[in-house]
């Protein structure tokens, strides 16, 4: 443990050689256990500091692995100058703070301590710095902006829940997490992204920010996404929403993240 705490300061102080991949493990008070984190970073620009990136967020029952295990990230990291972030969002944390402080505090975890960390070993720029994933992450990516919109230049869904009384076999879990009964309650709803769009122009005015959602129309979770668009439209944000003819499955999501990042880097 000595050992593990030492390599996260010596992360954090910037004393060791940055490589184009990266797999930093450190502990977390917030989650009662340690985090991986995978970063991918342009092979001919390994050691800059504040480029694009990107924090990629995996789905329920996934890890901070998935996103590579389905494609290759180094290539996209390569071909698009970003450098791709994945932190371990676990099984089914849905990115949210547990009601009960002895159970994992993730999103307290990625505020106080992950980001923290990524931002003295990388440089996190607000005007370089975009959030997306996949279904539980697409939710946990569009709710990390919104908590601090200021900090990101944009955010993306894949096929989010990005209204949480849409989560189908969660339905149980979320309330649980959050110390409620059923996922109709205003607590659970409070939490969903859907009803939090208008932090952005309350924290940010007319800065620019980008929001890019994206679901297929085959997709069991597609109700989620069409909320969320509705919401858009009366937002006042700038935005762009995509349908395509697709599932929920990996074959959709690997095609559409660079569909994504086109966006992004277009932003920039």
């Amino acid at each position: 443990m000595k050992r593990l705490y030492a390599l996260v300061a010596a992360l954090m102080m910037g004393l060791l050689p940055l490589k184009a991949q990266e797999l930093v493990v450190f502990p977390s008070e917030n989650l009662h256990c340690n985090d991986s984190v995978l970063v991918f970073s342009p092979a001919s620009q390994i050691m800059a500091r504040e480029l694009p990136t990107l924090i990629l967020l995996h789905g329920y029952s996934g890890c901070y692995a998935d996103w590579s295990r389905h494609m290759d990230l180094q290539s996209v990291s390569d071909a698009t100058g970003f450098r791709i972030i994945c932190p371990d969002g676990f099984y089914e944390s849905w990115y949210l703070n547990d009601a009960k402080p002895e159970n994992m505090q993730w999103r307290s975890f990625f505020w106080e301590e992950c980001w923290p960390l990524l931002d003295a070993r990388y440089g996190l720029s607000p005007e370089k710095t975009f959030i997306d994933g996949l279904s539980m992450g697409g939710h946990g990516a569009m709710n990390l902006f919104l908590d601090h919109p200021e900090r990101f230049r944009g955010a993306g869904s894949m096929s989010g829940i990005l209204a949480l009384h849409h989560s189908g076999g969660s339905k149980q879990i979320i309330p649980a997490i959050l110390g409620v009964g059923d996922i109709e309650d205003p607590v659970v709803a409070a939490e969903s992204a859907v009803n939090r769009l208008g932090r952005v122009k309350e924290i940010c005015g007319d800065a620019p920010k980008l929001i890019v959602v994206s679901c297929g129309l085959q997709d069991k979770f597609l109700p989620a996404t069409e909320e969320f668009a509705a919401a858009l439209k009366t937002s006042g944000l700038q935005y762009v929403v995509l349908y395509s003819p697709e599932a929920h499955t990996w074959t959709y999501w690997t095609w559409v993240l660079p569909l994504h990042l086109k966006f992004f880097a277009e932003e920039l």
